[in-house]
């Protein structure tokens, strides 16, 4: 008797999951019962961005709704059109918000700028705006960008020409390993059900454990710097010399004249530093990593960025300078270039939203309060009907104008930044470190990929 239960519950089972893989079987991911359509999903987990965008993106018009298993807030929405991503980060921007479980999945940036929402946000963006646009700030950052060049990327690029050895330009350029623990650890917390990611963290094992390491030495770094900066300001109240300026120094300054310097606490300053490194970490150096690749892979570049150095020997002859922004502007073939770069590379996969109240895509599709929407920045980036049937390759030339001049493309279709009210504040400050060190290093060195080496664009957030 026991024997006919079992059986006939086998027969059961199976008879439902043909039923339902036949009812499913010209979808794009089969969606299971019980397991939804994460099967599809690991199947693909060592390419989930290409998968995405040619495998579904692309055969389902630019949006697909995601089901996963049986687990809460495990499914979302995926889009890469233009128009919902104009809709969503620009039109109906009141509308979509980090959320609570985007802040969960996010903790290691704590409350910084790049996880709040509405007042918060606006208060950090405002500082940060103000910030950036200083003259003291410019001074700060051009001071910073030289030091890199002058004490870490010459050094390095002469040493390696002068010895012959073979080296990682992703490593040179990040060289923050305790930042890819933590950005690996948080993709794999998107696509696993939060119970599992927390017992994970419970037991301290797999990628939380990493996670939790890399925290640390995070922490470790930032606490040391904000006890430095406190008691370099108790010294000197009065003034902050310009050789002594920097960002967590500012913060300081800014909250002394609305209620007293250290009313900020040491939690908020981290949090703070910690989103600041990592947008300068997915820009400047993830930009440059893959520029100086695709350079040494394109000889036709590569000559055309050389003879824009010789048409402007004038203004790069200086070794030791950092070149203002109005020289840098010059350059136009080396801006086609690095937009050309983020373009295919963009680096930030993927904006995390989720709708306060129920809306419709431009699209049409509906979307529900709850679910979490994905738009990929990375598939936005080699749709044909935006860039035309050569989208996959790459043609700085098809940032030119007829008349020669930097064309310019609305954010939401080249979307690197970013767009809409939470574009990156650091955009052009991005483009002027970018060129600077391209140019200082390019007009001395050439580089070369070594024979054999395959690269393939990382899975990250």
């Amino acid at each position: 008797m026991a024997a006919e239960i079992v059986i006939a519950v086998w027969v059961n089972l199976c008879f439902l999951f043909l039923s339902h893989w036949y009812r499913n079987r010209n979808s794009l991911i089969t969606n299971w019962p019980i397991v939804g359509m994460m099967p599809g999903l690991l199947r693909n987990s060592g390419q989930v961005l290409d998968f995405f965008t040619h495998d579904v993106l692309r055969r389902c018009g630019g949006t697909f709704e995601y089901k996963g298993p049986m687990f809460p807030c495990m499914d979302f929405i995926l889009t890469s059109d233009p128009m919902n991503v104009n809709h969503i980060l620009s039109k109906n921007f009141a509308n979509y918000e980090k959320s609570t479980e985007f802040r969960e999945i996010f903790e290691p940036f704590g409350e910084g700028i790049f996880t709040l929402d509405s007042h918060q946000w606006k208060n950090q963006r405002k500082i940060m705006q103000a910030l950036v646009r200083s003259k003291k700030f410019a001074l700060y950052r051009d001071k910073v960008v030289w030091k890199k060049l002058e004490k870490g990327l010459i050094p390095i690029f002469e040493h390696v020409a002068t010895v012959g050895i073979e080296v990682d330009l992703e490593d040179v350029f990040q060289r923050k390993e305790a930042f890819a623990d933590i950005d690996q650890a948080l993709l794999y917390r998107h696509f696993v059900p939060k119970s599992f990611w927390k017992f994970h963290k419970w037991l301290q094992i797999g990628e939380e454990k990493k996670l939790s390491e890399a925290e640390k030495i995070l922490d470790d770094f930032v606490y040391n710097c904000i006890s430095s900066r406190r008691e370099r300001f108790r010294r000197n109240k009065a003034q902050v010399k310009e050789e002594e300026f920097d960002l967590l120094t500012s913060f300081l300054v800014e909250d002394q004249g609305e209620s007293g310097a250290f009313e900020q606490s040491d939690k908020f300053l981290r949090d703070t530093a910690a989103n600041l490194t990592f947008a300068g970490i997915d820009s400047a150096s993830s930009g440059l990593s893959w520029f100086f690749w695709i350079v040494a892979t394109d000889p036709f570049v590569e000559s055309k960025i050389v003879e824009e150095f010789k048409r402007n020997s004038s203004i790069c002859k200086d070794k030791n300078m950092i070149l203002s922004k109005e020289e840098i502007n010059t350059f136009i073939y080396l801006h086609a270039v690095l937009c050309e770069t983020l373009r295919l590379y963009p680096p930030i996969a993927a904006n995390h939203k989720t709708a306060i109240q129920p809306d419709i895509l431009p699209c049409g599709h509906p979307v529900d309060r709850g679910p979490r929407i994905l738009i990929s920045m990375y598939s936005v980036g080699i749709i044909k009907e935006i860039w035309g049937k050569d989208c996959l390759e790459f043609k700085p030339e098809r940032w030119f104008s007829e008349k020669g001049d930097i064309i310019h493309v609305p954010s939401y279709k080249f979307p690197a930044f970013g767009s809409g009210p939470r574009t990156c504040l650091g955009k052009d400050i991005s483009f002027l470190q970018m060129k600077n060190v391209a140019i200082a290093l390019l007009k001395n060195y050439q580089v070369e990929v070594v024979h054999g080496h395959t690269v393939v664009p990382r899975e990250s957030i």
